[in-house]
């Protein structure tokens, strides 16, 4: 299982009673598969795992799958503040048939770097499920560093990391631990482009949810060492990349979404819709994405 170009950390829907709107979020996986999309994560961050119940991520994770099987990688999020929770996970996707379990690093208890190793080495022994891990140090209070991630790399069962730090030394220390069974991915879209033209094996994106087609087709071209052409994509798709990051993930994504027509509005407490300030904006960066969207050819994501 090869884990590159654009995985899409996927937004959970919700209907009008609260609950994850299986049917939205059937299309929203149909979207993916006819753009291209290379991966999906069920439960991230952005699909609001901290609101998720355990068996709505197993009927998220569920659908995914049969859906997706076979046809793109599906990973699940299997993050957790503490090892066992985080372990009851794992075993569960691996159970319920998950190609990978992506997994951040425990956030709020602020483990040192023994910490972290042992954290994830024991998932790695126990669980059954290949693991990528998963450093976003502004959500997590805790940064995974590339001493550490080297110690991993090193243990069966571990097949990559997502770094969501933007700085380019940082992406350069991992990077010098790619190998086969390895892949370095990028966690953040602002730096992604960077990444890969760097030798990163694709980004697990938030933007992704809303321009499916061109964001595979930055990364195809950003693998396939297209720089020029892809720094010409990156500079239509700042509008939007901005609009994302005006309010915290996946607040903007799923309003964004939401003025699409392809899922309702709804979030989880304490996170609520985008506010108004910011809804103008949205409403040009809707118009933007239809036109970046009706432009890119979904087939020129798969060439990488």
């Amino acid at each position: 299982m090869r884990f590159q170009g654009s995985i899409c950390a996927i937004v959970t829907p919700f209907d009008a009673t609260g609950a994850p709107d299986l049917a939205a979020y059937d299309r929203l996986l149909g979207l993916h598969l006819d753009a291209g999309t290379q991966g999906i994560v069920v439960g991230g961050s952005t699909g609001e795992s901290a609101s998720l119940d355990e068996s709505e991520f197993e009927a998220l994770l569920a659908a995914a799958l049969a859906r997706l099987r076979g046809r793109m990688p599906v990973i699940a999020g299997c993050g957790a503040a503490a090892t066992h929770k985080a372990l009851r996970l794992v075993r569960r996707a691996r159970d319920l048939g998950a190609d990978a379990a992506l997994v951040v690093t425990p956030y709020y208890v602020r483990p040192t770097q023994e910490g972290l190793y042992r954290h994830y080495a024991a998932l790695a022994d126990e669980g059954g499920l290949p693991l990528i891990l998963y450093n976003v140090p502004s959500r997590t209070g805790c940064d995974l560093l590339p001493q550490t991630v080297a110690r991993l790399a090193a243990r069966a069962g571990i097949v990559g990391v997502k770094e969501a730090r933007a700085e380019p030394e940082r992406m350069q220390a991992l990077l010098a631990l790619k190998r086969a069974g390895f892949c370095v991915l990028s966690g953040d879209d602002g730096s992604a482009l960077r990444a890969m033209l760097a030798g990163a094996d694709g980004t697990i994106s938030v933007a992704a949810n809303v321009v499916p087609r061109a964001f595979g087709r930055l990364c195809a071209l950003a693998r396939a060492g297209q720089g020029d052409a892809a720094l010409a994509l990156e500079r239509e798709l700042a509008p939007v990349y901005r609009m994302l990051g005006v309010e915290s993930n996946p607040i903007p994504a799923k309003w964004l979404l939401h003025r699409m027509g392809l899922i309702g509005a709804g979030l989880r407490l304490p996170l609520v819709e985008l506010s108004l300030e910011w809804r103008a904006e949205a409403e040009s960066c809707v118009a933007r994405i239809r036109q970046l969207e009706a432009t890119a050819d979904p087939a020129a994501a798969r060439v990488a």
